[in-house]
């Protein structure tokens, strides 16, 4: 699974709403979105028929204001926070309560990302720009 987010985070190059240069970010701004479920192309069908979202054969989302991508795997949905320094931003999480899932992770395009936990257990993302 960290190959696939891995992969998953590496789109937010193209993201709209992903700050990659320019002043720090003084807060922390949903930068990037995944959906999960065993079936995909349900989900593209779904989201794509309800919602218009361009989705692509391979899962990247298009909306007007932000990128995202579906996956396959169990359902979850994971929104990706964007941070201007991820080591800080880490140590803050895990000071008040919250819990790193995975190690710091690069993406092809240069971002780096984790996944962690919040104290009631919701699954998020924290990604540094490169």
């Amino acid at each position: 699974m960290r190959a696939s987010m891995a992969a998953i985070i590496a789109a937010l190059a193209s993201s709209p709403g992903f700050a990659t240069q320019g002043a720090p970010m003084s807060a922390s701004p949903i930068v990037f979105f995944d959906i999960a479920g065993p079936d995909m192309a349900k989900l593209r069908s779904f989201y794509a028929d309800n919602f218009g979202w361009d989705i692509s054969a391979a899962g990247a989302i298009v909306t007007p204001h932000l990128a995202g991508t579906l996956r396959q795997d169990p359902p979850e949905k994971i929104l990706y926070l964007g941070v201007a320094d991820l080591d800080s931003s880490i140590a803050k999480v895990k000071a008040s309560g919250g819990t790193i899932e995975t190690p710091k992770l690069p993406t092809p395009t240069g971002e780096t990302f984790v996944v962690f936990r919040d104290p009631a257990g919701n699954r998020m993302g924290m990604v540094q720009a490169k």
